[in-house]
């Protein structure tokens, strides 16, 4: 639909469109080996204290010797959450 080597811009097309053009310029970045190996501990740990919020989680990866922080975790969790979701593994 969007043609980077078309005469017309980038904004141009996605105005043509319809669309925002942030969808189209902004490719999501892959996520790391790192917060997979720590989203993959996250769903470890949590399924035994699903009361438990990020600060929780936090704690447990801490005494694990990895270093990480509230938010972060936070928005590991909410990434698993969404991939279970949409069904990717």
């Amino acid at each position: 639909m969007i043609d980077r080597d078309h005469g017309l811009s980038v904004s141009r097309q996605t105005k043509v469109f319809g669309i925002s053009r942030g969808g189209v310029c902004c490719l999501p970045r892959p996520t790391s080996d790192a917060d997979l190996a720590l989203m993959r501990r996250i769903d470890e740990v949590h399924p035994g204290y699903p009361f438990a919020g990020s600060r929780m989680p936090k704690g447990l990866l801490q005494a694990e010797g990895h270093r990480v922080g509230r938010l972060h975790v936070s928005t590991l969790m909410k990434r698993s959450r969404d991939r279970r979701a949409s069904g990717a593994a």
